[in-house]
């Protein structure tokens, strides 16, 4: 049963298929809404439609819709005038074609809205394109007239309702030249995979349960008014400042994200022992661990290479004072066998 008023009834034109349906809002508000009063009394502050030339207040069924051009003059358009304009939008949403949904910018997105078949023979043709859209897996580009002006649209399913969304036309939308920073910037792979630390503890979103913090904190405030109660405390902000460092902040977040799902911090490495985002900081570690309990190995070769060459010296000279030593005795053995013929053959000669 629908419960929502409609604001605009008509049909959807698909191909020769004439679908007719309601339109109703799809969305709805729940901001809390202020009026204007007098300081001075609490008086309701309101605005009366004064006509300029007779200076006085009208009523709304003497006012009606005119357009200013460039030099002030009023030209009236009624509602008679939109109606019999050649647009085939006036009454009906005419599709134009089909596509991905995603080939859809959501910056044209703009209000949403739910179509209801008008009627027993609407439910046919409207469960047909609901199913056939269904199936393909797209949504319907259409164009419809509503408050005075044609607009564009995309059809797609929700639940088993069509849904409409009035897009903006693509001349609506702004360029985004000179909005991005001017400033060269350059992001390093640490302060990247920070990032997506952070991005990882806070998950994804149930939207679900989020709601209006704002809005209930005001309707809080209005209550204790009423009942002439105190309002509430507000609670004070949290300490902040002008944020320096980048990875410090970074590291800060995943710490407190994970801190505020019970999750266990100790897997954060700190920023100084943090290793390059090039090589898996498992590899890393245990090469930098291989290295130094290298270290002293390839110092106590170079520590032990001048000791053997050293000994080998001290060695070299025992031989070569050996060998002189050898050398000299053997010369004084021949010398003392050269010696002992000529004392001999000497005393033969002296006895003969």
């Amino acid at each position: 049963m629908l419960l929502v008023r409609s604001i605009w009834n008509g049909a959807i034109s698909f191909g020769l298929v004439s679908i007719p349906i309601k339109l109703v809002n799809a969305t709805e508000s729940h901001s809390v809404s202020f009026r204007q009063i007098h300081l001075e009394d609490g008086g309701r502050i309101r605005y009366r439609k004064v006509c300029e030339l007779e200076e006085r207040e009208v009523t709304q069924g003497e006012i009606g819709k005119a357009y200013e051009d460039a030099d002030g003059t009023m030209i009236p358009i009624t509602d008679e005038d939109l109606s019999s304009l050649p647009i085939p939008t006036a009454k009906t949403i005419e599709i134009e074609g089909f596509v991905p949904a995603e080939s859809v910018d959501p910056l044209q997105v703009d209000a949403a809205y739910y179509l209801a078949a008008n009627g027993v023979p609407a439910a046919k043709p409207y469960t047909l394109l609901r199913e056939a859209l269904k199936r393909s897996g797209k949504v319907a580009i259409c164009k419809f007239a509503l408050r005075g002006r044609e607009r564009l649209g995309m059809l797609r399913v929700v639940d088993d309702v069509l849904a409409m969304h009035g897009l903006l036309w693509p001349d609506e939308i702004r360029t985004t030249e000179g909005v991005a920073p001017d400033a060269s910037v350059t992001v390093r792979d640490k302060e990247l995979d920070l990032a997506d630390a952070l991005m990882d503890t806070l998950g994804e979103v149930d939207f679900e349960s989020l709601h209006d913090d704002y809005r209930e904190a005001v309707e809080e405030l209005i209550a204790a008014k009423a009942s002439g109660e105190e309002p509430p405390a507000v609670p004070s902000p949290a300490p902040g400042g002008k944020v320096l460092d980048l990875m410090a902040a970074l590291e800060k977040s995943v710490r407190d994200a994970k801190e505020s799902r019970g999750e266990d911090t100790a897997d954060i490495t700190p920023l100084a022992s943090r290793p390059t985002p090039k090589e898996p900081s498992g590899k890393k570690s245990t090469t930098t661990t291989r290295k130094t309990a290298a270290a002293p190995k390839k110092s106590t070769a170079k520590t032990s290479q001048p000791a053997k060459k050293t000994a080998a010296k001290k060695s070299a000279a025992k031989k070569t004072t050996a060998a002189k030593s050898a050398e000299a005795k053997s010369a004084e053995a021949k010398s003392t066998a050269k010696k002992t013929p000529a004392k001999k053959t000497a005393t033969r000669k002296r006895s003969a």
